[in-house]
């Protein structure tokens, strides 16, 4: 196996996307080498070839390319298009292939479209706080919908 490089980290973007009072989630295909048959929120990570080709916002650099991302990935991995992203909180954990991940997770409201699973997910729900208990979702991610949950509740 390869030395990994300490400073080198995998970014990943997730969107809790809610519609009319739920939150979607959805399930990782069996194939998948992290979590896989587990549930969680759509998202993916952020792949330099992909934004090199959106234009920068300075000479040097690229501006709110989380939420592009975001917005990006919603789309591929279940067709939907989003709005109003807002910062929920973050997290570190190391993959099964020893890379460490940090995952930036947002929260976001439903725009338009309707469901079409890429081949990296199985199933999906639209589901309220308690039914995601029902759920077999990775580790979290329940405490996470809980947190806008909350936010929402505040109005």
């Amino acid at each position: 196996m390869a030395e990994l490089d300490p400073r080198a980290h995998f970014v990943a973007i997730t969107g809790i996307v809610v519609k009319d009072g739920k939150f979607l989630i959805v399930k990782r295909a069996s194939h998948e080498k992290a979590y896989p048959d587990k549930w969680t929120v759509p998202g993916g990570k952020l792949v330099r070839h992909e934004y090199e080709s959106v234009q920068k916002t300075t000479k040097d650099a690229w501006y709110n390319i989380v939420e592009w991302v975001l917005k990006k990935e919603i789309k591929e991995e279940v067709d939907l298009e989003i709005e109003n992203p807002k910062y929920l909180c973050d997290l570190l954990f190391i993959r099964p292939d020893g890379n460490p991940a940090l995952t930036l997770s947002y929260w976001c409201d439903y725009k338009a479209g309707e469901i079409n699973l890429c081949k990296d997910l199985s199933d999906y729900a639209w589901v309220d706080l308690e039914e995601a208990k029902k759920y077999d979702l990775i580790d979290g991610i329940w405490d996470e919908l809980k947190m806008v949950d909350d936010i929402l509740r505040k109005g």
